[in-house]
């Protein structure tokens, strides 16, 4: 019978949001606790740092201004399902210190050690990993002129994993590693018009099995059916996925969603977003900035009376038979007979009742992936559904 020793592993370990005591770190009586905030949390399987953050603090990235790691560890920086998180205070100021579970480890008789838990995340890492090392933004729109499959060995229409492609126009002979996507629409500032990159879809990964030009590449990872004309670029090298350390964006730092990846319309949490600010404008991996819906103009259907139709009374003698939310403001020319069926020649508008919306606070977005002059970022919190070309600005004080 093989024996099995239970061994408590104690851990008393520190978020993995920028923690450090650097002369940016800010004094702890500036956090505001979350009004409905636990005295202690215990990890469950599943949780993140950034949702744990967020039962103890009004905002989950000033974790940092609390945390209290203990100094008998020499090497805080994981927590597990299982440790417990505790609220305490120290002169006045909180603080939050974790306090290491009883997690189980098993001893072979070779003595091999299995971790059965994995740390806590920081954010749902599944969620962006593909965005990670996948194009997704092509700078300039030479990726329409890069190589592209012509065609395919078998008599098929689309290739996936496993299978192999035609491709015209490989150059370079050392090149042997590309990524396969598909061109799409080009991203532009909606405030300047300026075009900051253009989309570029990620469908496979395919390495060259004999050059020449068409050469023949078979595809050892697959998104998406693979067509012809798509495009193929070289790979670059895949990024090792790090913890993310959240950090409100400078102040006065705003942008515009000018996209959302995955075809929805109304943004919620975990959908990922394209904000028309990137490194030339100071975004950074991490920055946390507040999403906002309004500032629109919006017509006041009351003061244009559109909500005063009275369906019984319709008929074709009334105005709202005719044009509806619009008015008759009077006769161009050849005003009719009252028993005339059609109103002919008649000065009609829509009436010019209007009004700004106010903003609204909608949510909480992280960027974790910069380009030049685009970036990408992941909602983590929504409270109201956000849409392409609503406002995001730097976190408030």
């Amino acid at each position: 019978m093989r024996p099995l020793f239970r061994v408590p592993v104690l851990c008393v370990v520190l978020f993995v949001l920028q923690m450090g005591a650097g002369p940016r770190a800010a004094s702890a009586e500036e956090v505001a606790l979350n009004p409905n905030h636990p005295e202690t949390y215990v990890v469950q399987p599943g949780d993140t740092l950034w949702e744990i953050a967020g039962r103890f603090l009004r905002n989950p990235w000033d974790w940092n201004k609390v945390w209290e790691a203990n100094p008998k560890v020499s090497n805080p920086n994981r927590i597990y399902p299982g440790d417990t998180l505790r609220l305490t205070y120290s002169g006045g100021r909180p603080r939050v210190r974790a306090e290491g579970g009883k997690r189980v480890v098993k001893l072979s008789p070779r003595v091999r050690v299995e971790a059965l838990e994995a740390p806590v995340p920081t954010i749902p890492i599944s969620v962006i990993a593909p965005f990670l090392s996948q194009p997704y933004v092509a700078q300039t729109d030479d990726v329409k002129r890069a190589p592209y499959v012509v065609g395919f060995p078998d008599e098929r229409l689309a290739a996936g994993v496993g299978d192999s492609v035609y491709v015209r126009g490989i150059r370079d002979p050392n090149v042997t590693d590309f990524q396969i996507v598909r061109p799409g629409q080009p991203y532009e500032d909606p405030d300047t018009g300026e075009i900051l990159g253009y989309e570029a879809a990620f469908l496979a990964d395919a390495r060259v099995e004999r050059g020449g030009d068409p050469a023949k590449l078979y595809l050892t990872e697959s998104a998406a059916e693979v067509l012809r004309d798509d495009r193929l670029v070289p790979a670059g090298r895949k990024e090792v996925l790090s913890n993310f350390y959240p950090m409100p964006a400078p102040p006065g730092m705003r942008a515009r969603i000018i996209g959302v990846l995955g075809g929805v319309s109304q943004i919620g949490q975990y959908n990922i977003v394209v904000l028309n600010r990137g490194a030339r404008d100071g975004i950074q991996e991490g920055h946390v900035l507040e999403g906002f819906v309004g500032g629109d103009e919006r017509r006041d259907r009351v003061r244009a009376g559109a909500d005063n139709w009275d369906w019984r009374s319709e008929s074709p003698l009334t105005q709202e038979f005719w044009y509806g939310e619009f008015r008759q403001l009077g006769w161009l020319e050849n005003k009719p007979s009252p028993n005339d069926p059609l109103p002919l020649h008649a000065d009609v508008r829509r009436p010019n009742s209007t009004f700004v919306a106010p903003y609204e606070q909608a949510g909480t977005l992280m960027v974790f992936r910069v380009f030049d002059r685009v970036s990408f970022a992941l909602v983590m919190r929504a409270s109201r559904a956000m849409r392409v070309l609503d406002t995001v600005a730097a976190p408030r004080s």
